[in-house]
């Protein structure tokens, strides 16, 4: 069993490659973990282009889901993603915000980093900064943001209580996320799980949808919906490196399903004041 600080060094090692990789290598396998699959295209992540704000350069195909798209961002917003990349929900977070707003993206590693700087500077960006971190333990004060929202990242993280802690830190009373994640039905089979390769790949990272739920309102979030969900579909030549044709054929036929989900969360409004007889002074 691999320890938390060896599952973040696989993760930060493998998104340094992935940030040198293009975008269809990246599309066309597990969230960037390779040129894994020949019978699909674009296993998991969605279609950015028709969104303002947009810039195909920023876009390496990590993603499963369209956070930004949920994630009611309004002009003046102080705005922070968890696991920039290269800055695609950045600037589509930006178009939303306007030049009064503000976007904080943050990322683990440096590669990344370098890269999302780049493309900001070279389109004139100066209300979006890119600042190298731990989402367990982020490089923002507290109560300062308005929305967070990340797109395909909490599942790479061993600790995701630690992040639903931190979202709820740094965003002020009355804010809110949209998240999309990879979550499981069901029970992966280990030969999926063990595989540092899948687990870069989000896959195995993930955890039970109904566990996933259960973290953010035990952090403290209310209002909690799913916005958009949908089956992710790992093809037969993804399977036969880690499983044998027996093992896809139960694992096919099981009640086991791998989903990506988006969703919203909010921190509550801290109205609770001390009124003269209410037995709090």
């Amino acid at each position: 069993m691999k320890t938390e600080a060896e599952l973040k060094e696989i993760v930060r090692q493998k998104y340094s490659e992935i940030a040198l990789q293009d975008k269809e290598t990246n599309m066309s396998s597990c969230c960037g973990a390779g040129g894994c699959s020949t019978e699909v295209y674009n296993i998991m992540s969605d279609d950015y282009s028709t969104l303002e704000g947009y810039n195909a350069d920023a876009d390496l195909g990590l993603g499963c889901g369209l956070p930004t798209q949920f994630a009611r961002i309004k002009e003046g917003d102080l705005v922070v993603d968890l696991g920039s990349g290269a800055g695609n929900d950045c600037f589509v977070a930006r178009h939303e915000t306007g030049a009064t707003g503000k976007v904080i993206g943050i990322d683990f590693t440096s590669a990344m980093i370098e890269k999302a700087r780049k493309n900001a500077e070279a389109r004139g960006f100066n209300n979006v900064e890119f600042r190298q971190g731990d989402i367990e333990q982020m490089p923002i004060t507290s109560n300062v943001a308005d929305v967070v929202v990340s797109n395909c990242v909490l599942n790479l993280v061993p600790n995701k209580h630690a992040v639903f802690q931190e979202i709820y830190r740094v965003l002020k009373p009355g804010g809110h996320f949209s998240i999309s994640d990879v979550v499981l039905v069901g029970a992966l089979p280990n030969a999926l799980k063990e595989t540092a390769e899948m687990y870069a790949g989000c896959v195995s990272g993930a955890i039970q949808k109904q566990v996933y739920l259960e973290l953010i309102h035990a952090n403290g979030f209310e209002n909690i919906i799913i916005q958009k969900e949908k089956p992710i579909y790992i093809p037969d030549d993804i399977l036969l490196n880690h499983l044998s044709a027996a093992e896809i054929e139960s694992f096919r036929e099981g009640a086991i399903g791998i989903f990506s989900i988006t969703v919203f969360a909010q921190k509550p409004i801290e109205t609770k004041q001390c009124t003269p007889g209410g037995g709090c002074c």
